[in-house]
């Protein structure tokens, strides 16, 4: 580290700092064991009771690990400190938390771009840093890291290639004729700017109306009665089930949060946020924050997927679809 007045900067070939935050013990520990296997340098590593010390605290470092299956209270308010001191800093973060949480984690994280973990296992976590690793931004910063194993690259790889599925999927639905549309934000990310999209328009005069909800729900349960016969794994659709259940909600006038959407996916919750956070860089999704407690916030549909969903179902039309 060399310091030039006020301003502090990492060598270029200084590895990449870490910042540790999670109060069991055992976690804490296989986190900074898994940065140091990917060649970063653990800078910190304590409970949770670091975030309340964000802004007055040693420096954050470059990436901050953070696990949280539970927050409350005050947890809260000191998370949706931390995503601030993070976005102004330009570091980069790794929330994991709980189903249960999920929707007070995501509603707190507006400003960092974070990636969420859903009940993660290690190898999760690997591949989430793994991913940090590979990004332009991290890049930038002037890193330097050791080289990753052949199993860890192997499953970067596999990632990597269903990362790209998805986003090849999406660039359909969204509607590009050229296939000019690129996916390259984060997998599991979400874009802060991306309610950018969700304020109602005026209704265009040959704009096709929503379909009726109650058709949708029941499309949407036939398909979940496949369940009953077949594996779940084999018409996995976790896009068109998030896009069934929000197009409903919208006729509906209902407000669906990030848990309930990561449940009408049909997919692990993980998974479910890769998809959100695709598709919410594709246009489709968006992130609507509640009026009344900017702590909590919703997924909608995008007004340009509100469309292409509403010309669906009028070009398909009622009967061929409940057949």
């Amino acid at each position: 580290m060399t310091t030039g007045g006020d301003v502090a900067w990492i060598s270029p070939c200084a590895p990449l700092s870490v910042t540790v935050l999670a109060d069991r013990a055992y976690v804490r520990m296989e986190m900074a064991e898994d940065a140091t296997a990917a060649g970063l340098r653990v800078a910190q590593s304590s409970g949770l009771e670091r975030i309340i010390e964000a802004d007055d605290g040693p420096p954050l470092g470059d990436i901050v690990l953070v696990d949280c299956p539970m927050l409350e209270g005050a947890d809260l308010a000191a998370l949706a400190q931390l995503d601030q001191s993070v976005a102004r800093t330009g570091a980069m973060m790794i929330v994991s938390t709980s189903v249960g949480s999920l929707d007070d984690v995501f509603g707190c994280l507006d400003q960092s771009n974070a990636q969420i973990l859903v009940n993660p296992g290690r190898a999760d976590r690997v591949v989430a840093l793994g991913h940090l690793l590979s990004s332009p931004h991290l890049a930038a910063r002037g890193g330097r890291v050791r080289e990753l194993s052949d199993n860890d690259r192997m499953s970067l790889l596999r990632l990597t290639q269903q990362v790209s599925e998805i986003a090849q999927r999406l660039e359909s639905l969204s509607g590009t004729p050229d296939g000019s549309a690129r996916v390259e934000a984060s997998a599991f990310s979400f874009d802060a700017t991306g309610d950018r999209d969700c304020a109602p328009r005026i209704p265009a005069r040959n704009r096709a109306p929503l379909p009726d909800p109650r058709l949708v729900r029941k499309i949407i349960r036939q398909r979940q009665l496949r369940a009953r016969f077949f594996e779940g794994d084999l018409f996995a659709d976790p896009a068109w089930d998030m896009l069934l259940d929000l197009t409903a909600a919208r006729a509906e006038h209902k407000r669906v949060s990030v848990t309930s959407l990561c449940i009408a996916s049909g997919v692990p919750p993980t998974t479910a946020l890769r998809w959100i956070s695709q598709m919410t860089e594709t246009g489709l999704l968006c992130r609507a924050e509640d009026a009344t407690d900017r702590r909590r916030a919703f997924i909608a549909l995008s007004d340009k997927a509100a469309d292409s969903m509403a010309q669906y179902f009028a070009e398909a039309g009622n009967a061929a679809l409940v057949l």
